[in-house]
């Protein structure tokens, strides 16, 4: 058994709040550099360098890299070998979150209610999510999320019937009903089995899978790189201002549903596609 002090948790979380919004991760800086190289359209090409010049100035002057710095999403590997001390783990993320904003001067998103909406003043609470494994050791995961890409983000309740192509639809109908809206170019995260909840909850953890890993299974890894062909043919491209560079990944997570269902999540991120790990 290993005991770790709640206090551990919301310095990690606080400094990795103020990373995700300050910096790309490798995958994602390697893939945009790519899809610039890349890019046919003049016009797309050039959104791509300025996208690339923001980016930099963001990481120099410690800027965020989107005015939207997001709801604070935090996954929670936990091995259930470890004992937390010195608090409520749920309150120590959140003041974390707290601390993060806070101190990292970063703006302030979250309402208290949906419809009632005062500002909370210090971006929480957090969505957080938590999963069981083995082992004494946590992974977390943070995942700011701005909501001009997760407005665009989809539920599909297809029928057994619909197959692979009803997939393949509902993943090119949620990408073109985005269309400039999800500040591409985008990171595509689907998740296609379990219930309702689940398949979003899918959708939402492939997002922070690096671009450029393909999945284990041999008929998905296949749909990731056919959806991306086909995306990056609809002509949205860079800013939605058209080219070739619509996303830079389709990231597909499945799990087994039931006999009557094909839910399909597709959880939409823009061009940042900001996430922060670590294991400790």
């Amino acid at each position: 058994m290993r005991t770790i002090d709640v206090a551990e948790i919301t310095n990690h979380i606080k400094e990795m709040c103020i990373e995700a919004n300050h910096f790309l991760t490798q995958d994602m800086d390697a893939a945009m550099k790519s899809a610039a190289d890349a890019e046919a359209s003049p016009l797309g090409k050039q959104i791509l360098c300025q996208l690339q010049e923001n980016l930099k100035i963001a990481g120099e002057d410690m800027i965020p890299i989107c005015q939207d710095t997001g709801m604070a999403v935090i996954f929670m590997e936990i091995g259930q070998d470890v004992h937390f001390m010195g608090g409520i783990l749920e309150d120590a993320v959140n003041e974390g979150v707290r601390r993060g904003y806070t101190e990292g001067y970063l703006r302030k998103s979250v309402v208290n209610d949906p419809l009632v909406r005062e500002n909370t003043k210090d971006n929480t609470p957090a969505v957080i999510h938590y999963e069981m494994k083995p082992g004494d050791r946590v992974k977390i995961t943070v995942a700011p999320k701005g909501f001009g890409s997760e407005n665009m983000s989809r539920v599909f309740m297809l029928k057994p019937a619909d197959g692979i192509e009803g997939v393949k639809g509902a993943i090119l109908t949620a990408v073109k009903d985005a269309g400039p809206n999800a500040c591409p170019p985008m990171v595509v995260g689907v998740g296609i089995g379990g219930t309702f909840e689940k398949c979003a909850l899918l959708a939402k953890k492939a997002l922070t899978r690096p671009v450029d890993e393909r999945s284990e299974i041999p008929y998905v890894k296949e749909l990731e790189e056919e959806m991306l062909e086909k995306i990056n043919r609809t002509g949205i491209g860079p800013g939605g201002l058209g080219g070739t560079t619509t996303a830079l990944a389709v990231n597909i997570n499945t799990y087994p549903t039931h006999i009557a269902g094909l839910p399909v999540g597709v959880n939409i991120c823009c061009h940042v596609n900001r996430h922060a790990v670590r294991e400790i």
